[in-house]
C-alpha cells in the first residue's frame, strides 16, 4: 500500500479506491499498526470513501432508462427512476 499512497485519490478509478479503502479497514481492523500511522491511514481511507462516493453519484447522473419505439430504433432517454 505505500505505493498507492503516494497517488493522488483524486485519480483513482472505484476499483481501485474500494480496494485501498477495504486495505485500510483490514489493517485498522487488525489493531497491529501504530497509533500515528492509524491515524494517517484513516485520513487517507476518508478521502477514498469521499472518492467512491463522489464517482458512485456520477455513475448514478449517468444512468438512464433508454426508450425504444415500436421499430426497436431507440426514441431517447429519460433519467432512471430509482425508488
Amino acid at each position: 500500500m505505500a505505493e498507492n499512497t503516494l497517488v493522488d485519490v483524486k485519480t483513482l478509478s472505484f476499483e481501485h479506491a474500494i480496494a485501498e479503502l477495504e486495505s485500510i479497514v483490514k489493517r485498522l481492523e487488525d489493531g497491529k499498526v501504530p497509533l500515528e500511522e492509524s491515524v494517517t491511514i484513516y485520513e487517507r481511507g476518508e478521502a477514498l470513501k469521499r472518492r467512491c462516493e463522489e464517482l458512485l453519484r456520477q455513475a448514478e447522473a449517468r444512468v438512464e432508462k433508454i426508450t425504444t419505439d415500436a421499430s426497436g430504433q431507440v426514441s431517447g432517454t429519460e433519467p432512471l427512476d430509482v425508488q
